[in-house]
């Protein structure tokens, strides 16, 4: 197939150089006539030398490389990654485990393929394009999934109505594209939950946390643990298996409690250790001063484009300084970070400046980050997100 082109500014190839997948619009001086927002396009120097192929979109990210050799974006190109994707999580034990059904099978540029997550849920594959080019192939992504999934999934929905740029006009609706009506529990290191696919953020859980969930497990024991931004309650029902004297669970969002407290009663039937409630973050932290001995603070992101970091550092600044203002002596802090756009070391600094402000002091325990699911491309190190530390507040 012979692609349109896109042809770079002189000297503008050498992150390329480097691997890095993405160009942007700046780099560009023009492209062929004719090419529409998602085409398949092939990026030349400005000597006409082949450099990388490619989604091409309108915005700051023009190009997103789907590889550096000159080659067809077909069916078997996706199949091809995908087998790749999956060889990786069955070589480390994340796929075909009995007791964990949950796990990423995409993390866009860290497998690869850019613009593309999927979030396998036992037996139901939820998929999302975050680039016009993989809305455009999500049937041949569907069809090379469902092929090298074999007879581990029987259903496809596909997840991206918000996550592609509402100018692009597309029209897309979440949906099954293969398959139909599945069950929506799904098994976590031996753990059930609920996955709220249809309507639920991301992929309909965070599955990012898995790793993080178990070490809050490890440190509830007889404590009393409070779970921010709850969400679906993956903290909080760990904590519980973790021996924690109570667990409660808060949310702005009155359907996050709800399948908050389906996922506890699923696990846990009839057990009062566990409370939920329906309440702004902060005006539940100021309404509870020295209650708890293990905090859970895991925001949405407050920066979603680096022009926000600013916002968001005083944000995550002001966030920590009431949960250490208010854990009990000898607590223990899990604050966390997913925001792309502020990197670990503005994150740590903001909590440093929460700790001195709170007066407390406050050790290190663990700096964590995404699990090996969420793989992140040594070429592209913006895929380093998830950010977390635990914090032993005295």
């Amino acid at each position: 197939m012979a692609y349109k082109q896109v042809y770079l500014k002189k000297g503008k190839e050498e992150s390329l150089k480097r691997f890095h997948p993405w160009i942007f619009s700046g780099a560009l001086h023009h492209i062929d006539d004719g090419i529409q927002e998602g085409d398949t396009v092939r990026v030349v120097t400005a000597d006409g030398s082949f450099i990388a192929v490619g989604h091409y979109q309108i915005g700051t990210i023009a190009v997103r490389v789907l590889s550096f050799s000159d080659e067809v974006i077909d069916g078997s190109f996706f199949e091809h990654r995908l087998k790749a994707s999956l060889d990786m999580r069955v070589a480390i034990g994340i796929a075909d485990n009995p007791s964990n059904n949950t796990y990423r099978l995409v993390h866009g540029e860290g497998d690869n393929l850019p613009g593309l997550v999927i979030d396998c849920y036992g037996r139901t594959a939820v998929m999302q394009a975050h680039s016009v080019g993989m809305h455009v192939c999500r049937k041949e992504v569907c069809n090379a999934l469902v092929k090298v999934m074999g007879n581990r999934i029987d259903n496809v929905f596909y997840k991206s109505e918000t996550t592609l740029p509402f100018k692009a006009e597309l029209g897309q609706e979440n949906g099954w594209i293969y398959g139909g009506e599945a069950d929506n529990v799904a098994v976590e290191n031996g753990l059930r939950f609920h996955i709220d696919w249809l309507k639920g953020q991301k992929t309909g859980f965070f599955v990012d946390q898995r790793e993080n969930r178990r070490l809050v497990e490890k440190y509830s024991k007889g404590r009393s643990v409070l779970n921010m931004f709850c969400y679906t309650g993956g903290f909080s029902v760990y904590a519980m298996r973790g021996g924690a004297r109570l667990v409660h669970s808060v949310d702005s969002s009155a359907k996050a409690i709800d399948l908050t407290n389906q996922n506890v009663e699923m696990n846990f039937p009839g057990d009062n250790r566990h409370e939920a409630y329906c309440e702004d973050a902060f005006k539940y932290l100021d309404e509870h001063d020295d209650k708890y001995d293990l905090i859970v603070l895991d925001p949405p992101a407050f920066a979603k484009h680096r022009s926000a970091i600013h916002n968001a550092l005083k944000g995550y600044t002001r966030l920590n300084l009431k949960g250490l203002q208010k854990i009990k002596h000898g607590g223990l802090l899990f604050t966390f970070s997913c925001s792309q756009a502020v990197n670990k070391d503005q994150f740590r600094a903001a909590v440093f400046t929460a700790a001195a402000q709170a007066r407390r002091r406050v050790r290190i325990l663990h700096q964590l980050h995404q699990p090996a699911d969420h793989p992140i491309n040594i070429y592209h190190p913006e895929g380093e997100y998830l950010k977390g530390l635990v914090l032993y507040v005295e």
